[in-house]
């Protein structure tokens, strides 16, 4: 039987992809609170941190992370075989299996998770938008990664304010949010 690949070593090779690609939690955190604060005018960038960082710490965003930008370097590298290699270095619009992979690591997060990134998707913000536009690099998963990992951290800080408007405890609320790292 072969040995699993331990978790924070998945986690560190992830959090070092985005690194090496430009991408800080910091820029992702700056579109949680653009999202957000409209709805929560006391949130701060730091709990947009926090919870974007919580979201880097689930494995099927750190999966996705690892597939895309290997895709992406690959592309980077000409080494992929046709009509692949064009599909994802042209970010060919009717391709979708960017999205496809960004999309499943959102659904751990709720219709609003699906609804934000659907939106992060179609209106390029933030680090988001210089992913998209970022030439002769190739950010074709990359972009779409980060669209979702925001959509989620967006996600469980709406669910968390409805949480502390309801009066829960914080225990509660803490329990809740580490049966969402599950996976």
């Amino acid at each position: 039987m072969k040995k699993p690949v331990p978790c924070e070593a998945v986690e560190k090779a992830a959090r070092e992809k985005l690194t090496e690609r430009g991408v800080t939690v910091q820029d992702i955190a700056n579109i949680v609170y653009d999202l957000q604060v409209k709805y929560n005018p006391e949130l701060t960038i730091e709990e947009c941190y926090e919870s974007a960082d919580a979201v880097l710490r689930k494995r099927e965003i750190q999966h996705a992370i690892l597939v895309g930008v290997e895709l992406d370097t690959l592309a980077e590298q000409k080494k992929l075989s046709e009509p692949l290699q064009s599909l994802v270095e042209s970010d060919e619009g009717l391709f979708g299996v960017d999205e496809t992979i960004a999309l499943g690591s959102v659904f751990g997060f709720g219709s609003i998770a699906v609804t934000t990134f659907g939106y992060l998707d179609k209106e390029k913000v933030g680090i988001i938008d210089e992913l998209d536009k970022r030439k002769p690099k190739i950010d074709t998963f990359l972009d779409d990664l980060v669209a979702s990992i925001a959509a989620s951290a967006a996600a469980r800080l709406a669910h968390r304010q409805r949480d502390r408007e309801e009066n829960r405890r914080l225990e509660d609320i803490k329990q809740r949010e580490n049966e969402e790292l599950i996976g």
